[in-house]
């Protein structure tokens, strides 16, 4: 089990990727995805879609989302894996987690106008599949598009991070929230990407703490985003706190994403893999 091609992190149209669920699931099956999960942000929509693309792909699938919690002051993303997709708290959660998204949007482009780049706003909407989701990443393709910089890497560089135009924080759900709606769905919550995060050593540790004591039971271990280094930091963090290993590409967009879905690591040995503790959850 600790060698399946499992690729437990993705984003569709439904949130800020590129692609359809359909064509995910067809993505990832080509490159030999055996189990995937479609994580997109605070957001279960396209869940059924997403089960029912991979059953045709002949895939095992896990239902997922991406939770954006506020936690000492930063943004940090819980991974929910497993749960009921049509649970009416996780759904109501999640619901109201989005909803600051819009007027957060207004802000920044307010903030990008001052700085001479107009109508974000209405640009940033063209590349949104879900209007209640938009986000930094629908601005920073807008701004690909009109020249301001030649691609998102730059755009995080320049603009929408914190003490650069168009940066505004948004206070997002509480941790335990996060991990109630998960776990109270019959889920599994795990800490995506955790090598993001600029904490302190005691920051992290907090971190860590706070989400096993609430009841958190994962870390994504090997992800896109993280160095061969960092995923060995975090399997020994896995261990240290007794917490399972996920596994997932964060995949967005062919244009985007520098690890496409299932070209993956493995991970480390002497790990637990969350699909063993989700086994009877697949589908």
């Amino acid at each position: 089990m600790s060698i399946l091609n499992a690729d437990l992190h993705s984003h569709s149209v439904v949130s800020d990727g590129t692609l359809t669920p359909e064509v995910l699931a067809a993505r990832a099956a080509a490159n030999g995805v055996d189990l995937w999960a479609l994580t997109d942000h605070d957001e279960i929509g396209g869940q059924h879609r997403a089960l029912a693309a991979a059953k045709a792909q002949g895939m095992r699938y896990l239902t997922g989302t991406e939770i954006s919690v506020t936690f000492a002051g930063v943004t940090v993303h819980i991974v929910g894996l497993g749960f009921d997709p049509d649970d009416a708290a996780l759904v109501q959660g999640l619901a109201a987690t989005r909803g600051g998204r819009g007027a957060r949007a207004m802000e920044m482009a307010e903030q990008l106008a001052k700085v001479g780049i107009h109508d974000a706003y209405e640009g940033a909407l063209r590349y949104v599949g879900n209007p209640e989701l938009i986000s930094r990443t629908h601005f920073a393709r807008f701004l690909v598009e009109v020249g301001a910089c030649r691609d998102t890497p730059e755009v995080f560089r320049k603009y929408l991070t914190e003490g650069k135009p168009g940066f505004v924080p948004h206070r997002w759900a509480q941790l335990g929230d996060a991990v109630r709606w998960i776990t109270e769905a019959g889920g599994m919550a795990i800490i995506a990407h955790p090598a993001r995060y600029a904490f302190t050593a005691n920051e992290e540790w907090a971190l860590f703490s706070e989400f096993k004591a609430h009841g958190g039971r994962g870390v994504e271990v090997v992800t896109g985003s993280h160095t061969n280094a960092e995923a060995i930091r975090y399997a020994e963090t896995a261990l240290e706190f007794g917490l399972a290993a996920s596994r997932g590409s964060d995949f967005h967009s062919p244009e985007e994403s520098h690890t496409d879905l299932g070209k993956l690591p493995l991970l480390p040995g002497q790990l637990t893999p969350v699909w063993e503790l989700l086994a009877d959850r697949v589908r």
